[in-house]
């Protein structure tokens, strides 16, 4: 039996999707006001839900019994963020040191971890969270994989961080020349899943892109190839993103604003052999662009 936590979310909901369409037995964690559209889309795959939180340890011990791996992809950041109830400190380190403790405790057999990319590393909450969670497991004596993508396609080539190409602009962070490997989610569950059997991803850290790094103002022309017309461009200097890092003034403002000065620095990412993980092709930015300006061209 599988335990998937963070099960609605974009990658923990594609991990159940995989799991379940294989046969194999899926538990998803889902929260009592996690989305009911959400719980039920789950059930109908033949996904196994149980109500639990990572801020209430006793419910992770109960959620992880039978569990033979665990497949973690919780994050409070960036869509369910809640100060003081789901932020980064309750969620991103406490739950999910709590939720390593209650894998180990139960005899979990292997832990697969979504992190972010080694190069994001920068002094910012999220980050560090996510080091201490990566220490924790590795120092737990369970078997696991830490995965480490790098910035995923449709929250950073999406208008929640201002790239919007439906609308014809796009904000970019520093020049936009320091290349970036950008991954969809799907790829990323895709790794999660073939992290539960496949050898290589034995005790690993897996620094997870796309098949190459492309620079944010190249994905700019690409998205105005797919659409057929030009995208007004606006940059946030380097020394803005500085200053609103030095200026936040709460965890997640200042995390979020620590991961756009990364993105300012790029992120390339060679897969080289992991690549060979998956029996599918990753997506790339043209294939994503695409599917974008279809979607934007179907009427609702």
């Amino acid at each position: 039996m599988y335990l998937v936590v963070g099960a609605t979310g974009m990658v923990g909901g594609a991990v159940c999707a995989r799991l379940a369409a294989a046969g194999r037995p899926v538990r998803a964690l889902v929260r009592a006001s996690s989305d009911p559209a959400k719980v039920q889309r789950l059930r109908e795959a033949g996904v196994e839900t149980v109500v639990g939180d990572l801020r209430e340890p006793g419910s992770l011990d109960a959620a992880c019994v039978g569990i033979d791996a665990v497949v973690a992809t919780v994050s409070a950041m960036p869509f369910s963020y809640a100060a003081g109830v789901n932020d980064i400190e309750t969620t991103d380190r406490q739950g999910m040191l709590e939720l390593v403790r209650a894998a180990a405790g139960a005899g979990v057999r292997h832990f697969s971890y979504l992190s972010f990319s080694g190069n994001l590393d920068r002094d910012f909450p999220l980050r560090n969270a996510k080091r201490e969670v990566e220490g924790a497991l590795a120092g737990s004596g369970i078997e696991h994989t830490i995965l480490r993508p790098s910035c995923f396609m449709e929250v950073w080539l999406g208008p929640a961080v201002g790239f919007d190409p439906a609308n014809g602009a796009a904000t970019i962070y520093g020049s936009g020349e320091a290349p970036i490997s950008w991954i969809a989610t799907s790829d990323v569950a895709a790794f999660a899943v073939a992290s539960l059997t496949h050898p290589g991803a034995r005790n690993a850290i897996l620094e997870l892109g796309g098949p190459r790094p492309i620079p944010p103002l190249e994905a700019v022309r690409i998205f105005e190839t797919a659409f057929g017309r030009p995208i007004a461009v606006s940059h946030v200097p380097v020394e803005a993103l500085d200053a609103q890092v030095a200026a936040a003034v709460d965890p997640m403002q200042r995390s979020f604003a620590g991961l756009m000065r990364c993105c300012a620095d790029g992120d390339a990412i060679e897969m080289g052999s992991t690549s060979g993980l998956l029996d599918e092709p990753l997506t790339t930015v043209e294939a994503f662009a695409g599917q974008v300006a279809a979607a934007a061209a179907t009427p609702v």
